[in-house]
């Protein structure tokens, strides 16, 4: 059986599929893409443009209007308790944490979106690890993991590599296979 995307995802899949995307995209598209009406898609259109996001409409479709964001892959290696201090500074250098990823012996490239751009984020992400009682993935790999950061300059991302590299948190800049 097939799950039904909930509200939020839905408007997350639009979001992401925009961003992604070199061309303008129809509602119909959209609506496609997400498995509802292009109403629809016209409602969650007016529920993300009311949350911020800049969504410019054209004879062609969506799209949306803000800046491209450049990506990094950091390798870093740390304590538990250096995990809040990792991520407050990358946020507080300009990036957000894409995702988190580890090279398992066994289950191979295991990654996992985290979608963290400010400190509210970081504290929502480590209450739910603490409440859940969950361990950290990079748990898995004695430490050794990898995170997406993403931002709006090549500077901003060099002003992380530098201020994790001085905390002793950066491993290395990891090369990045692209399957474009």
């Amino acid at each position: 059986m097939k799950k039904i995307m909930t509200g939020s995802e839905r408007r997350k899949l639009i979001l992401t599929l925009m961003r992604e995307s070199e061309v303008p995209l129809s509602g119909g598209t959209l609506g496609s893409a997400a498995g509802v009406s292009r109403q629809v898609v016209v409602q969650d259109i007016a529920l993300l443009r009311t949350e911020g996001h800049e969504i410019v409409s054209t004879a062609r479709g969506y799209v949306l209007d803000e800046p491209k964001l450049i990506s990094r892959v950091f390798e870093d290696h740390h304590t538990d308790e250096q995990t809040e201090e990792e991520l407050t500074t990358i946020v507080d250098c300009g990036g957000a944490i894409v995702d988190v990823m580890i090279e398992h012996s066994i289950y191979g490239k295991l990654t996992a979106p985290l979608s963290i751009r400010n400190r509210r984020d970081i504290q929502v992400y480590l209450k739910r690890m603490k409440e859940s009682e969950s361990e950290l993935i990079m748990n898995m790999t004695s430490k050794r993991h990898f995170h997406t950061v993403s931002a709006e300059s090549e500077e901003i991302l060099d002003e992380i590599e530098d201020a994790l590299r001085e905390k002793g948190i950066l491993v290395r800049v990891a090369e990045v296979e692209n399957n474009d």
